[in-house]
């Protein structure tokens, strides 16, 4: 994956996959139970927004110093 600076706005499932470490299936069976980032459907493609994904990854964060 590319750094933060040069991704797209918006990313697809593989990347985000890739991203947050898990398969992708992990994803869509996020998107089916209403979990994980935010997406958009647009047509048939899914795309996250990397701010959405960030955000989502922050709010799972446990312990330590905030």
């Amino acid at each position: 994956m590319t750094n933060a600076g040069s991704r797209q706005p918006l990313g697809s499932p593989a990347e985000v996959a890739e991203y947050l470490g898990v398969p992708e299936p992990t994803l869509r069976q996020w998107r089916r139970v209403g979990d994980g980032p935010r997406y958009f459907s647009i047509r048939r493609h899914i795309r996250y927004r990397w701010q959405d994904v960030e955000e989502w990854l922050e709010r799972r964060a446990k312990g330590g110093a905030a």
